[in-house]
């Protein structure tokens, strides 16, 4: 990786780093670019980036619609579907110059996000974090159970549009795994109440009905599967699925309630995370 472009032919590079809010840190070394699950931002991962800021390059970014991103370049078509956001993902390894040896670690629909980036360049990418994935939320049974019936995906999407504010509250405390006025879902409620709601109208249908299980064969890169103990949103067989699906993967369930390990149980996500990266890489 290069050092920041600063001339006028590389204007559309700063606009990327800025349109994405994308942060670097650390003191060199392999990188390790973050992906933010639905309605959360980039601050999600502050437990957790201390403890590579010594040995890693760190990337972390906001998706156009969440964060700090430039909501001024949020276009309904573009973010309408998954694929919108893995090119966010592609456009700011462009900006900043990374080829080859990224680490991706995404969480719940970024695992998602970054299997469709890995497949589109899969040379970016030395190995997937994947925690709390889901490759589709809806129940397809007998052989898949992703969670939830579509109508009550459905229902969740018309609560958002009649009461945004109500929807957030009703949320954050399923995904945080605690009751309502809990750290977490605290956390997780003022994050999804200060995104735009278009954007997180869109991002969450995309979120939600999107089905990526054809997916899994195909990404050739090892991936680390954290999958959360109990977690309403990605239950245990998922993380199974996952795990059968991705040739090479490693799984390890986390002793976790809830859906966002990495800021109610940080130290085991980066105990995982270090355990992994000092194993030999599958072939």
């Amino acid at each position: 990786m290069s050092d920041w472009p600063c001339n006028e032919t590389q204007e559309m590079t700063l606009n990327i780093l800025k349109r994405n809010n994308v942060q670097v840190k650390g003191e060199g070394g392999p990188v390790l670019i973050y992906g933010n699950g639905f309605g959360c931002n980039q601050t999600m991962w502050d437990r957790i980036t201390p403890a590579f800021d010594s040995t890693h390059t760190q990337v972390l970014f906001d998706y156009v619609g969440t964060g700090k991103s430039d909501l001024r370049a949020f276009d309904g078509d573009r973010y309408a579907h998954l694929d919108g956001y893995a090119q966010d993902l592609l456009d700011v390894c462009d900006a900043l110059e990374l080829t080859n040896g990224a680490t991706f670690v995404g969480h719940s629909v970024s695992c998602s996000i970054g299997q469709l980036a890995c497949l589109k360049r899969p040379a970016l990418f030395k190995q997937l974090v994947l925690l709390g994935p889901s490759p589709c939320f809806i129940n397809h049974p007998p052989h898949y159970l992703g969670g939830f019936e579509r109508e009550d995906l459905e229902g969740l999407l018309a609560l958002m549009d009649q009461n945004y504010m109500g929807w957030a509250s009703y949320l954050a405390p399923v995904i945080a795994g605690e009751a309502q006025g809990g750290v977490y879902a605290n956390e997780l409620e003022k994050s999804f109440c200060s995104t735009d709601p278009v954007a997180a109208r869109l991002f969450a249908q995309a979120t939600f009905f999107s089905d990526n299980r054809e997916d899994l064969p195909q990404v050739k890169r090892p991936c680390l599967v954290l999958q959360h103990h109990q977690d309403s949103l990605a239950p245990l067989g998922v993380g199974d699925y996952v795990h059968q699906h991705l040739a090479g993967s490693t799984l390890k369930v986390l002793d976790v309630a809830g859906h966002c390990a990495h800021m109610s149980h940080p130290l085991l996500v980066i105990e995982a995370m270090q355990d992994y990266f000092s194993r030999p890489l599958a072939n």
